[in-house]
């Protein structure tokens, strides 16, 4: 039977047949662990994640309402500015926040960057937040959400996980849309095991900090517990490898 099937793919392959295409869409990747949007559960957890800073102007009054509402969150930080604003950097980590990887520069990893660029730019963050810190960060998200095949193999090489967020909690608010357009977004979709995308830095903006006076209070009364998007994965991972 086994020369059948080898047989049969053999004339396959010589009449010019090849194995369908895979798809490499969101499915493909979740599937294989590689990058990760959302972690659906039973418990009422959720991740806030804030892109861009750190920014001393926004970023700690940020922290000062994460503080007031027992709320934990993943900074998704730039390199430059950890550079620029180390104190900050520091803060988030004092309180039980998470540290993330978000390029040195805030580059876009389209296909056309070469893998020079790419490595440079996960590393020099990764050394700035060691020589800070002291640990080195486990999550990477690139910059407007744009991977690709070479930017997934690289984050892997460093020892990365990819985070996106979730699609239906995309709040937009870099573009300064308005408080309540803010609040609304997250607020009409919260669901368990959402990644909320909003941002620490946004210039001559303070919409996210005045979105989270209402979203955090809400949230807290609706039963969400607000936490690292590491404690999403890790609660995720105790369920499916209990021992």
């Amino acid at each position: 039977m086994r020369r059948l099937i080898l047989g049969a793919a053999v004339t396959a392959l010589l009449c010019g047949f090849t194995a369908p295409e895979v798809t490499k869409n969101r499915a493909y990747y979740e599937s294989r662990g590689e990058i990760i949007w959302e972690v659906p559960g039973e418990s009422k957890k959720i991740a806030l994640t804030f892109d861009d800073g750190p920014y001393p102007e926004t970023t700690e009054l940020i922290l000062d309402l994460l503080k007031e509402y027992h709320a934990k969150a993943t900074f998704f930080v730039v390199g430059t500015r950890v550079e620029s604003f180390p104190e900050t950097v520091k803060r988030e980590i004092a309180e039980g926040h998470e540290v993330a990887n978000h390029t040195f520069n805030h580059v876009y990893f389209l296909q056309k960057k070469n893998t020079e660029t790419m490595q440079s730019e996960i590393v020099r963050t990764e050394q700035a937040l060691e020589q800070l810190t002291g640990k080195k960060p486990l999550l990477f998200r690139p910059p407007g959400g744009f991977y690709n095949e070479r930017m997934i193999a690289i984050a892997k090489k460093y020892g990365y996980t990819t985070v996106l967020w979730s699609w239906h909690q995309d709040t937009n608010d870099w573009r300064a849309p308005g408080v309540h357009k803010i609040v609304n977004k997250v607020l009409n979709n919260a669901r368990n095991g959402d990644i909320i995308l909003l941002h620490d830095y946004v210039p001559r903006s303070m919409q996210t900090v005045e979105a989270l006076k209402l979203i955090l209070p809400e949230l807290q009364k609706r039963g969400f517990e607000m936490v690292t998007v590491s404690d999403l994965i890790h609660d995720r991972d105790s369920v499916l490898n209990p021992y």
